[in-house]
Order: structure tokens, then C-alpha cells, then sequence
């Protein structure tokens, strides 16, 4: 018997929800669970008539360790599969430990009042986890999670010593509207406007954001402009993969986009500090302060990401562009995916951003359910077989591609 909770409704979730659910032999009963129960409902409702499950649904505060660990002693699930918020990463993980279950997640740790993530926050509960005879998977998405698996095969397959890694992202797609986010606004727009970080040399080289910049071209896309960004797997694979010389990681904006990211931020609406506003009254008879955050007030008026996908045109390329030592000689490498928008929304009503992350969170609970990927700690996706997760890629809706000793651009 493998009982999961997923926590969490948005697009991510409704993704993993819907791959669990044409699972059932893995996957034999599902809980999902939000602060918002009515969301929670609703896909379920989708979900348990199109597979004729019977998805079980709650309410829960995923920021309070006392609900959590209430709603985790009710259900009592093998796996906790976190897509809930970065911020709420520890308190899901402290009620596993509290409770026994064992716990995966898309996202590493990242504090509500600064714009910084990085993984030491969650490594440090390694002992706990393996005291407990618990595992806990960081970053099964697909950037963290496809694109460290794709070096873990590359590394097993292709190459003695893999000396340059360039994760690279391109979103080719079109929502046809004049700004919106593929993800949560908040953690995207705070993502991407800090400093950029790459690996060089046995150290991290810090860049202003979106510095370094150049044309890259991607496959049955062509030439987009990519960025060089701060992201976490870097963090992880140098430290598994020590032969790495340098890595980097880089997304694609287009112009429109970059130019309404920069009026956000010189009208200060990027900003996650609280400002006091003066809200009128409803009787109209004064006004009262209250404070909100500029960057929470912003995702409230911005479009949906779960609602981009009916209109959605194009395509995703996310993969690792390759460099290294094999037998004695210098070759490269470039492991990738394209994922359509259009596919993506027919299958699960949500557009390829979100597919390309339900998806692999999916297969990473699949592992560990079936044995695979089950090892006491907290570990990062690399450290385990990447053979049965590549299989499962090519079985699950994201195939994979590879291309040798060819230019890789960087």
C-alpha cells in the first residue's frame, strides 16, 4: 500500500495529481491538501471522475507544524510530496520527522523576508532524517531535479569527469498576455531579480542581475537570449560532481517581459519589505493603516499561472549542455527536453511550465515508492540511480534527446 499526501493546489500539484491518478498501481491512495480546501475540491473532483479514483481531500496551514503534524497522524502517508511554498519547506519537514513519513519536495528553503535559497537550511536535518529511518528527496522538479538527474546520467554513461556543466532553460511559449509569471509571481520575480552566481574554479562568482547575458540556440526553437541566473542545483552538483571546473545555469525572458520587470522594480512593487497604506474605511469615515507587502499586493492582481494554459502556444527546451574527460579525450554533451504547451493543457489543464515540474515529482515519489530511491537522509536527486528516473521520463510524457561532441555554445 503507498498512501501519499500531496500539499499544495496550484498548477505543480494539479500536474502530479493527475500523473499520480494514471499511476494507480504505484499510487493507491492520494490525499490532497491546501489552506484552501474548496481548491483542493475541485481538482479532486476533476481528478476522480476522468480516473475514477477517489482522491481524499483537507484543509491545512502548511506554515504551522502543529496542523501539519494533526492532518499527518490522521492520513498517516508513506510520502509527504511538498509543492506547497518554498517558505514552508522546514515546518512540512519537521512534521515528517514528528510523525514518520518521509518527505520530497521541487524547491529548496527559502526565508519569507529575504530573496536568498540555498540548501544548508535543509541539509542540516540530515542526522534527523537518518536517525529516523526517514528519506528526503530536495528538488524533483525539473530545474532542480530533470537537469541534476540528466548530469547524474551523464556522469554514469558519457564521461570519466564532466569539467563544465551549463544548465540552460528556454521558454519559447506564448500566454498572449502582456506580463504574467509561469509560477508563483512572488518566488519568480524574487528569483530573478537577485544577484546572478555560477561555479568557477572552486569558487562562486557573484554577477549584478541578468549581467551576463547572450543568444543561445535551442532546439526546434532556434536563437533566444538567455541569462545568466543564480539557481540551486548548482549547489548541490558541484559538491557531488567535485570534477566540475565550472557551472552555470541560464533562462530566456523576452523583451517585453524584462522591460515590465524593470518598471516593477523602479516603482519599488518588487520590494517583499512591508510598507504601511492607508486603506479607506467601508462607512467612508477615515482610513486605517494596515501594511502589506508590495510584491504579495502585486501576485494578487497579476494573472494566475494555473489559468495561462487554455491560450498557451509554443514550447519549453530545459536541458545540460556538457564538457568534459572520456577515456583520455575531450567531449560534449547535450541531454535535453521539449515540452509543448498545448500537449501539456490537454492532458492536465495547465501549461508546460507546471507539466515540466508535476511531472518529474511524480516520477521522484514513483521511485521512492518502488524502492528505487529509498535511503535514509536528506538527498539531493543526483545522489541516487538516474537510470529508472530517465526510463520513466520517456514513459511519463517528457522524452528525452541527446546530442554528442557537438558546439555547446558556451
Amino acid at each position: 500500500m503507498s498512501r501519499i499526501l500531496i500539499i499544495g493546489a496550484g498548477g505543480v500539484a494539479t500536474v502530479c495529481a493527475h500523473k499520480v491518478c494514471q499511476n494507480r498501481d504505484v499510487f493507491t491512495e492520494v490525499m490532497i491538501a491546501s489552506r484552501t480546501k474548496s481548491k483542493c475540491d475541485a481538482l479532486a473532483k476533476v481528478l476522480n471522475e476522468k480516473y475514477g479514483t477517489n482522491v481524499q481531500t483537507a484543509q491545512v496551514d502548511a506554515d504551522s507544524v502543529p496542523a501539519l503534524v494533526e492532518l499527518l497522524h490522521s492520513w498517516k502517508p508513506v510520502l509527504v510530496i511538498n509543492l506547497a511554498l518554498p517558505y514552508q519547506d522546514l515546518t512540512i519537514m519537521d512534521a515528517c520527522l514528528e510523525c514518520g513519513c518521509n518527505y520530497m519536495d521541487t524547491a529548496n528553503y527559502e526565508p519569507k523576508d529575504e530573496a536568498h535559497f540555498e540548501y544548508s537550511w535543509q541539509w542540516a536535518y540530515r542526522e534527523r532524517f537518518e536517525k529516523a529511518g526517514l528519506t528526503a528527496i530536495l528538488g524533483c522538479g525539473f530545474d532542480p531535479g530533470v537537469t541534476s538527474v540528466f548530469t547524474a546520467y551523464a556522469a554514469k554513461h558519457h564521461f570519466d569527469a564532466i569539467e563544465y556543466l551549463d544548465i540552460v532553460d528556454c521558454n519559447a511559449g506564448n500566454h498572449h498576455k502582456a506580463f504574467a509569471t509561469n509560477f508563483n509571481p512572488e518566488i519568480n520575480i524574487r528569483e530573478i531579480t537577485q544577484k546572478g552566481l555560477y561555479w568557477e574554479n572552486g569558487r562562486y562568482i557573484e554577477t549584478e542581475p541578468m549581467e551576463i547575458h547572450k543568444p543561445l540556440n535551442y532546439p526546434n526553437i532556434g536563437p533566444r537570449e538567455s541569462y545568466l541566473l543564480h539557481h540551486e542545483e548548482i549547489e548541490s552538483l558541484v559538491i557531488n560532481y567535485p570534477t566540475i571546473k565550472r557551472a552555470r545555469f541560464w533562462m530566456t525572458f523576452g523583451q517585453q517581459y524584462l522591460t515590465y520587470l524593470d518598471v516593477i522594480q523602479n516603482i519599488g512593487m518588487s520590494r517583499i519589505d512591508e510598507v504601511v497604506y492607508e486603506a479607506p474605511l467601508a462607512d467612508a469615515t477615515g482610513v486605517a493603516k494596515v501594511k502589506i507587502v508590495p510584491l504579495q499586493f502585486l501576485k494578487a492582481v497579476l494573472p494566475n499561472p494555473q489559468d495561462l494554459g487554455e491560450n498557451y502556444e509554443g514550447e519549453t527546451s530545459i536541458g545540460c549542455r556538457i564538457r568534459g574527460q572520456k577515456d583520455g579525450q575531450e567531449h560534449t554533451y547535450y541531454v535535453y527536453n521539449n515540452c509543448s504547451h498545448e500537449a501539456a493543457y490537454r492532458e492536465t489543464g495547465m501549461q508546460g511550465v507546471s507539466y515540466t515540474t508535476g511531472v518529474p515529482a511524480m516520477i521522484g515519489a514513483m521511485m521512492f515508492l518502488t524502492g528505487k530511491w529509498a535511503k535514509p537522509g536528506v538527498h539531493n536527486v543526483e545522489e541516487f540511480d538516474p537510470d529508472p528516473f530517465m526510463e520513466q521520463l520517456n514513459l511519463q510524457g517528457l522524452p528525452w534527446h541527446e546530442l554528442f561532441d557537438i558546439d555547446l555554445e558556451l
